[in-house]
C-alpha cells in the first residue's frame, strides 16, 4: 500500500517594508506573480519570525523603525539562517546616500532603488529565490 504523495508547501517571502503603499505594492506584485508573502514593518520582528521560520527568501526595506535595519537584518541571517544568506533583495529610497551606498556595496545583497518598476523586483526575486509555483 502505497500512501499518497503530498505537494510540500510553497514557502512564503517575508517582507520588510514600514511604508503602507510601498508594502501594499510589493505585497501585490509578489502575489500576483504566484509568490506568498508575510508582510512585517519593522527588521526587529522580522528577526523573530526569522527564528522560528521558514521562508522563501526576504524583501527588506534598507530602513525599517525599530534599531534594525535591513544591513543588520542581512547580517543576522548569515549568520543565523545561512539557508536565506542568498535570498535577500534589500530595496532603498537612501541611494543617495554615501553611507547606504556603502553598506550596500558592503553586505552585497540584491538591491533596488526606489522607486522601482514591478518587473525589475519581480525579476529579483526570480533570480534569488525561483520562479513560483
Amino acid at each position: 500500500m502505497t500512501s499518497p504523495t503530498t505537494r510540500p508547501a510553497v514557502l512564503p517571502v517575508l517582507l520588510i517594508e514600514d511604508e503602507p503603499s510601498v508594502m501594499a505594492l510589493v505585497s501585490a506584485a509578489l502575489e500576483r506573480n504566484g509568490y506568498g508573502v508575510v508582510c512585517i514593518e519593522s527588521g526587529a520582528e522580522a528577526l523573530r519570525l526569522l527564528e522560528k521560520g521558514e521562508y522563501l527568501g526576504v524583501v527588506s526595506d534598507m530602513r525599517t523603525p525599530g534599531g534594525v535595519d535591513g544591513a543588520q537584518v542581512h547580517g543576522w541571517i548569515c549568520a543565523n539562517r545561512p539557508d536565506l544568506a542568498e535570498k535577500i533583495i534589500i530595496i532603498t529610497g537612501d541611494y543617495a546616500n554615501d553611507e547606504t551606498v556603502t553598506t550596500l556595496r558592503k553586505i552585497g545583497a540584491l538591491y533596488l532603488e526606489k522607486p522601482f518598476r514591478v518587473q525589475d523586483l519581480i525579476s529579483a526575486v526570480e533570480k534569488t529565490m525561483g520562479k513560483s509555483r
